[in-house]
């Protein structure tokens, strides 16, 4: 399990879901990073707006927020609405079942990376019975398409699936990513056999890590190891959106649409009453505006104060 320090003075916090380790534990900024210097803790938000058309609404002010923490509202503490680069990792199952669909996912994963902000950092996580980095090892992360497009197509598609286990592998990866904001893309049919970690574990790390996860479900009906609800889950608590495209053409608009969201999300901070108490934090976001006859925000629903049990945190998240 990774721990996180969220008690501390003069503390580099990042934009994201949670409260961040010492400065000296901070990697170096990138000029266009959003970072704040404090005296206290914050939790970090990333959060979407949509209008009631599903459009992206960008260029609200601070104003038109509230938030809630377990129902109370809490004072904003914290506000930006930038185009801020970001650490991406693309998690794409490669197990046998998706050989006649991979033509269509790496093409669709290649429009995500054109459409993303260019000084985004991204990496590739292959998995089938085995976990397996696309980049090479010297190669953590890149901006390279070509890199990227021989990371996506090294692998064949062969054997069972341990989506946990890769998605474990990529949260950790995401730890290591230089941007304060981390995503991940989650390519599987949602179904799990062979891994050696538990839904559990990974629904654990995820309460526990700031990242925000978007799913693409590509199945059959027919397809016996198909579960969409994980991949539903994944996405709800961390604040992204679950796609379950019906024909594989629609994998492109998809991606598309994804890079649009993380490009467009705004970054809401507050600080949070009694942290002295452990456990999953529930938070609800609302977003108004008099031009807007009806807005939607969509954040992480939940987030872990350490010392939780893994097992109590991932019962807690369904």
């Amino acid at each position: 399990m990774r721990a996180f320090r969220i008690f501390g003075i003069s503390c580099i916090l990042f934009a994201a879901g949670w409260p961040l380790r010492s400065s000296q534990e901070a990697p170096p900024q990138e000029p266009n990073s959003f970072t704040i210097k404090a005296d206290v803790n914050l939790v970090l938000l990333d959060v979407s707006v949509r209008d009631a058309q599903g459009g992206f609404v960008s260029g609200l002010p601070k104003e038109a927020f509230t938030v809630f923490e377990d129902g109370r509202p809490q004072q904003i503490t914290q506000f930006a609405n930038n185009d801020i680069p970001v650490t991406v990792g693309l998690v794409v199952d490669n197990s046998g079942s998706m050989r006649p669909k991979k033509p269509e996912v790496i093409t669709a994963a290649l429009v995500f990376i054109q459409s993303s902000n260019p000084l985004d950092e991204m990496f590739v996580i292959n998995f089938n019975d085995k976990v397996q980095r696309g980049l090479p090892p010297i190669l953590p992360f890149t901006d390279d398409v070509n890199k990227l497009r021989d990371a996506l197509t090294k692998t064949d598609p062969v054997g069972r699936t341990a989506l946990y286990d890769a998605t474990l592998a990529a949260l950790h990866q995401l730890d290591m990513g230089r941007r304060d904001k981390k995503t991940l893309i989650v390519i599987s049919d949602g179904g799990d056999n062979i891994s050696t970690h538990s839904f559990h574990e990974v629904m654990n790390s995820v309460l526990e890590s700031r990242s925000t996860i978007y799913t693409i479900g590509i199945f059959s009906e027919d397809d016996k190891d198909k579960n969409p609800d994980v991949l539903r889950k994944l996405a709800q608590v961390s604040g992204g959106v679950t796609f379950l495209p019906k024909k594989l053409d629609e994998i492109v608009p998809i991606c598309r649409q994804i890079a649009k969201d993380i490009r467009t999300r705004y970054t809401i901070g507050y600080i949070p009453a009694g942290l002295e108490h452990r456990g999953i934090r529930h938070i609800r976001v609302t977003a108004a505006s008099p031009t807007h006859q009806k807005l939607i925000a969509r954040t992480r629903t939940s987030y872990a104060v350490p010392g939780v049990q893994p097992s109590e945190s991932a019962e807690r998240s369904k």
